[in-house]
């Protein structure tokens, strides 16, 4: 498996020079282009990597998978969906102009900002109780008590999150959120900048994998239910708005940050962690892309298949 994952790396190496570093987050610039890790776990526990794979970046975007199963299983799937929809969109993930339309009664999916900031808001407790319930369940399932959120960049984003706060004003005003907005706003900006490898990745990818198990254990953390919820949005929505040709051509449930990491999950199989700071203009990782793509082509991984 290492052999193959070493191979992958390098016939994807050529995509960085097409790509480009996030910098509307300051903090997020000083990431080097040409980093490429992967790791994979399979369903004994077993755990394969090549690359950079122990390289440390914020989590981002990959967060709202885990708001999302906090969220449902706090507040229950229906009144999370009263709030935000299920349905993909071909807007930009930090776009909110149809917020803003008669017939943009809610955000479109948790996976665009707009709606993971009310599911960030939904989850229970007050002031910083939120992220640190969601902090914990991530080192739970990832099994590190060490992982934390890097303050250099949940800084830089506070500072420069003028779009994520407008849109949260104007969720505000439309009563989708309840609470303070700013209160709200801080525990979104830390949790983009929880601190992870590709090893953690792909834990989290085996635990959504193993139906909520985290692998070797008994303990079913939370219903079935919520494994196919999380799954089914992170096919249709969670590469963005390439969410729909990322399904074509890779086949596997997947949510991407901005800086560069890309969660995978193959049913009953893999859970994998991809990092490559270097974005395509979707804002996913262009290498990891392309490696996720060989990687599911060559084993046959799509769950269309």
């Amino acid at each position: 498996m290492e052999n193959i994952l070493d191979r992958l790396i390098e016939e994807n190496r050529y995509l960085v020079q097409y790509g480009k570093v996030a910098d509307y987050i300051p903090a997020l610039s000083n990431a080097n282009p040409n980093d490429i890790g992967i790791c994979i776990m399979n369903m004994e526990g077993d755990i394969y990597h090549s690359g950079d794979y122990t390289k440390k970046f914020t989590i981002q975007s990959i967060s709202k998978v885990i708001s999302l199963m906090l969220a449902i299983m706090d507040r229950g799937k229906d009144r999370v969906f009263e709030k935000v929809g299920v349905e993909p969109t071909d807007e930009p993930f930090n776009s909110f102009y149809k917020l803003d339309l008669y017939e943009g009664e809610k955000p479109s999916n948790p996976m665009i900002n707009a709606g993971a900031i009310v599911t960030t808001s939904l989850i229970k407790g007050q002031g910083d109780e939120k992220f640190i319930r969601l902090l914990n369940l991530i080192r739970y399932i990832t099994e590190d008590e060490s992982i934390s959120y890097n303050k250099e960049v949940y800084l830089s984003e506070k500072k420069t999150g003028n779009k994520n706060r407008a849109i949260a004003y104007l969720l505000k005003d439309k009563g989708l959120i309840e609470g303070d907005v700013e209160e709200i706003l801080d525990i979104y900006f830390k949790q983009c900048s929880i601190e992870v490898d590709c090893i953690h990745l792909a834990r989290i990818g085996a635990f959504f994998a193993n139906k909520c198990k985290i692998i070797n254990r008994d303990e079913q953390l939370c219903p079935k239910e919520i494994t196919a919820i999380v799954m089914a949005v992170m096919t249709t929505s969670g590469m963005y708005d390439f969410s729909g040709q990322y399904a074509l051509e890779v086949g596997i449930p997947s949510k991407s940050g901005v800086a560069g990491g890309i969660l995978a999950s193959v049913p009953n199989k893999y859970g994998i962690g991809v990092y490559g700071p270097a974005l395509d203009k979707y804002g996913n990782s262009i290498a990891g892309y392309g490696i996720l793509k060989s990687f599911s082509q060559e084993l046959g991984l799509s769950i269309f298949l």
